[in-house]
C-alpha cells in the first residue's frame, strides 16, 4: 500500500509536467494573403473569454525552423508558454508564424567568405520593401487584432537569430504597435534606431557567437541608448549562437515582458 501511494505521488507531478509541455495546445492555422500562405500556431488562454481583452505575444523563429510543416517553429521557445504557471499568471494570446524556407523575416543580405557555406557577414538594409514573409507577418498582426480583443497596450514581439533580426524590423515597420520587444542573437541597421525608441527592449546575445556576431546587437543597443531608448542588454560571456536557452531561463523574463505597457497615443518616431 505504501508503494502504491508513493507511485501515485510521483505520477502526479510527472503528469502535470507532461501536460504543461503539450505543444498541441497551439492550434494550427494558415493565413492566405496575395496568393501567399503563412502557417502559424496560436495559443489561446485557459478559459478563453471572447468578451475580454488579452495581451498578444508574437514569436519569430530562427532560420533552422523555416518551412511549411507548421510544426518546426515551435522548436525553441514554445514551451515557455504552455507551462501551468505561465498560463495561470499571464493569460495571453501567443502566436508562432513559420517563415517559408526560401524567404527571410528581415531585409538583410548575408555575404559568405571562402565558400557558399563559409562564415557569414550580415548587411541590414535600412529601407526598401518588406520581404514576402514580413508582409505575411504584418498581415497576420492586422488579422489577429481584427479577430480578437487584443489589449493594445500589451502587444509584444520576441525572436531569435533570423527572428531576432525580424523583431527589430517588425517594430520599425509597425510603429506604435509593440510595447516591448525581445530580440535574441539578432541585429539590425543602427541607422533605424530612431524609429524604435517608442518600444521597450531587452536584447540578448552570446559573446562567443560566431554565427551572428554579437556586434550586431551591441551596435543596436548603443544606438538606442544614445537616443535615450528604454533598453536592457544581456551579453552571456560563455554562450555561442544558442543564447536563447539562457535567455529563456531568465527568471525575470516574463515578469519584465508583461510589465511593459504602451502608453495610449505613443508611437515610434
Amino acid at each position: 500500500m505504501k508503494k502504491y501511494c508513493l507511485l501515485v505521488l510521483l505520477f502526479i507531478p510527472l503528469s502535470t509536467l507532461i501536460r504543461a509541455q503539450d505543444l498541441n495546445l497551439f492550434k494550427k492555422e494558415w493565413i492566405i494573403q496575395n496568393g501567399d500562405t503563412l502557417p502559424y500556431r496560436i495559443l489561446l488562454p485557459d478559459a478563453y473569454d471572447s468578451s475580454r481583452s488579452y495581451p498578444l505575444v508574437l514569436f519569430l523563429h530562427g532560420r533552422g525552423e523555416s518551412g511549411s510543416d507548421n510544426e518546426k517553429q515551435l522548436t525553441h521557445g514554445a514551451k515557455l508558454f504552455v507551462t501551468d504557471s505561465f498560463r495561470k499568471k499571464y493569460p495571453a494570446i501567443v502566436v508562432f508564424p513559420q517563415c517559408p524556407a526560401n524567404n527571410y523575416w528581415s531585409n538583410v543580405q548575408a555575404v559568405t567568405e571562402g565558400s557558399k557555406n563559409g562564415k557569414r557577414v550580415f548587411y541590414f538594409i535600412p529601407g526598401g520593401e518588406p520581404t514576402r514573409a514580413m508582409q505575411g507577418v504584418m498581415g497576420l498582426m492586422e488579422n489577429l487584432q481584427a479577430r480578437f480583443r487584443i489589449n493594445r497596450q500589451q502587444v509584444y514581439v520576441m525572436g531569435l537569430s533570423m527572428g531576432g533580426m525580424g523583431t527589430f524590423e517588425l517594430v520599425r515597420r509597425m510603429p506604435g504597435t509593440f510595447a516591448a520587444a525581445i530580440p535574441i542573437c539578432g541585429g539590425a541597421n543602427p541607422a533605424t534606431a530612431s524609429k524604435l525608441t517608442g518600444t521597450s527592449w531587452w536584447v540578448f546575445h552570446g559573446e562567443k557567437d560566431d554565427v551572428v556576431l554579437p556586434v550586431n546587437s551591441i551596435q543596436m543597443v548603443n544606438a538606442l541608448r544614445k537616443l535615450k531608448g528604454k533598453v536592457k542588454f544581456t551579453l552571456y560571456p560563455e554562450a555561442n549562437h544558442n543564447s536563447w536557452d539562457p535567455a529563456f531561463a531568465e527568471p525575470e523574463l516574463m515578469k519584465w515582458l508583461f510589465s511593459q505597457r504602451k502608453k495610449p497615443g505613443s508611437t515610434n518616431k
